[in-house]
């Protein structure tokens, strides 16, 4: 099988090589859509569902919300946990599903219970919402809202925070990919009418009915409409407050003797602020307002961030005079310096690579063709991350190994050269068919090799896919790089390397570099004094007198001793034991 596929790319240059080019293409594009961030996400599969009860304590939002919201959602399909927190004025309950179910279907079917659960709950105790549909990554951009130099007196932290809510924060809850936005700092505006215990007893009037009066007249109501010839007249009400002075109008109730009792009779209505838990401060300028953008689960932070970028640009001119909108959080920074060391690590890596093969395969052609494999897998790679939805970060591009990659490659293309340099001994000019020929025959002998060598590689990596949890998120991803990689490497080693090589090294008058030559001729007596120590430490019975190395007499214990071919056979190949292996194994053994 490997051999007839070798043999149809030597044979189908032109086929082999628009496929390799469809896979640069298609690899270039899917490199511009490959998801990009800093570390992978390990949130676990979950759906929060939040409910805010100013009135209750602790206790009555166990009772109240808590329990019956995890009764309601406890036979969910998929769950694997789930946890709750019940505090003052809050309740937080926490779904956590299988890795394989959809987030989306698993939102959907929290929030049927949900509408199923509400009856139950009573209307004061407050409304359970879902979260954001984000993670515990999904913090990608934040920002402050200041006044400019000599504004520091017009706008309050009032003001800003009400510029936050209503102007930046409406512009950029439409933005792609964005799940919500958090505003922080300043005061939460509100309008506060405060009762004076002494009209109210004097009017009689109570807290129900001043509640009851704000409820009732605080909105517009539509009428039907009155017909006038052709046209038809459409009735409405305002009755909706837009200043304190209209709060301060509403009527309560009449006296006897027909006067009205208004809010501004038995209460004092002024703007106040909500009660707050925190304050963001910026540098030494004080406090300030802001946002945090987050973003939704499984989008692409680098693409994301672009368009808050974009829309952060057009809302800076509805600003009013005197307000900065300054970044202060920006995941790109950290995004792109991950890459940035992604980048250099590889590219040292493979011109280390290249220089390797350039040296030890001794020829320039050959080292090209086997370093080319490592773009092509890495474009490979990426195609398969984009299917299977890894994202390139620091755990997944920062794990490829270079060596590995192109050890394939090396295989086929070192004995495709050791046949070319002995045809090319006998025949100094060898015919296009004939180099054909000899690469299909050197490459189809070894591939078996070098395919059993590359799947032991693949099948190391396994055993990281069975991870679960927290430990499946975080070397998942690196195991299934690693795989794409080694897999496409594989491929074009069976495929686009015959080809290249037996394209390259046609016309190429065949010589090992002279610096091959003398790189092996240094190298070996350094290795070959580390191997003897190496040899008297296992064997202490032997020494650097009779030992031999397949048909070359390596005996230089007399000065001037040289390499000395024979062919007469070895004693000390056939039997490197003084007295036998036996009495060696029993000497060793006293």
């Amino acid at each position: 099988m490997l051999q007839k596929i070798i043999r149809f790319s030597v044979r189908n240059k032109l086929i082999i090589g628009l496929f390799t080019l469809a896979l640069v293409v298609w690899g270039s594009i899917e490199v511009t859509r490959l998801p990009l961030d800093a570390l992978p996400d390990i949130t676990s599969n979950q759906v929060q569902v939040i409910t805010v009860s100013p009135t209750l304590a602790a206790p009555e939002v166990e009772r109240l919300i808590t329990f019956p919201i995890e009764q309601a959602v406890a036979n969910i399909p998929g769950i694997v946990e789930m946890r709750s927190i019940s505090r003052f004025g809050l309740s937080v309950i926490t779904v956590v599903f299988k890795d394989d179910v959809d987030y989306y279907f698993a939102r959907q079917q929290v929030s049927e219970r949900l509408g199923a659960v509400k009856n139950e709950i009573p209307p004061a105790a407050g409304e359970p919402e879902l979260a954001p549909a984000t993670t515990g990554l999904g913090e990608i951009y934040q920002y402050v809202l200041r006044p400019a130099p000599g504004y520091e007196s017009t706008y309050n932290l009032k003001d800003l925070r009400t510029i936050q809510d209503w102007i930046v924060r409406r512009q950029l809850i439409g933005t792609p990919g964005v799940a919500d936005i958090s505003s922080f700092g300043g005061y939460l505006k509100q309008y506060e009418v405060a009762v004076k215990p002494a009209r109210l007893k004097s009017m009689g009037v109570t807290i129900t009915e001043i509640f009851d009066a704000l409820e009732k007249n605080n909105e517009n109501s539509g009428g039907s409409y009155i017909e006038k010839g052709p046209a038809a007249i459409f009735i409405k009400t305002e009755g909706l407050a837009e200043s304190i002075s209209d709060i301060e109008k509403i009527p309560l109730k009449h006296l006897p003797d027909g006067t009205p009792v208004l809010i501004k009779d038995v209460a004092e209505v002024k703007e106040g602020h909500a009660v707050r838990y925190g304050a963001l401060t910026y540098r030494d300028k004080g406090e300030v307002a802001g946002g945090v953008v987050l973003m939704l689960k499984n989008e692409n932070a680098s693409r994301v961030i672009d368009h808050v970028k974009e829309r952060i640009e057009n809302i800076q001119k509805t600003l009013p005079e005197g307000i900065i909108l300054e970044t202060f959080y920006d995941r790109t920074k950290m995004v792109d310096r991950a890459l940035n060391t992604i980048k250099t690590n590889l590219t040292e890596a493979a011109i280390i690579v290249l220089i390797v093969l350039i040296v030890f395969l001794g020829n320039l052609r050959a080292g090209i063709i086997v370093a080319s494999l490592i773009p092509l897998a890495m474009l490979f790679a990426v195609i398969m991350m984009n299917i299977f939805g890894v994202s390139g970060n620091l755990m997944s591009l920062g794990a490829l190994d270079f060596g590995l990659i192109v050890d394939g490659g090396v295989i086929v293309v070192e004995a495709v050269l050791h046949g070319l340099f002995i045809k090319r001994m006998t025949h100094k000019n060898l015919a296009p068919h004939e180099v054909d020929r000899e690469v299909e025959t050197s490459a189809g002998k070894l591939m078996s090799a070098a395919v059993f060598g590359q799947m032991i590689i693949l099948i190391v990596y396994f055993p990281i896919l069975s991870l679960s949890g927290i430990e499946g998120k975080m070397f998942r991803p690196m195991a299934q790089t690693v795989l794409f990689a080694l897999m496409g490497a594989f491929l074009l080693s069976m495929t686009y390397v015959p080809m290249i090589t037996s394209l390259l090294l046609r016309k190429h008058n065949f010589e090992l570099s002279p610096h091959s030559h003398e790189c092996g001729n240094r190298i070996f007596p350094l290795f070959s004094v580390y191997l003897f120590k190496a040899w008297r430490r296992i064997y202490p019975g032997t020494g650097r007198r009779g030992f031999c190395s397949g048909c070359q007499n390596n005996d230089r214990s007399q000065p001037g001793g040289n390499h000395q071919n024979h062919s007469g056979g070895c004693s000390h190949a056939r039997e490197p034991f003084p007295g036998g292996r036996k009495n060696h194994y029993q000497n060793r053994s006293q």
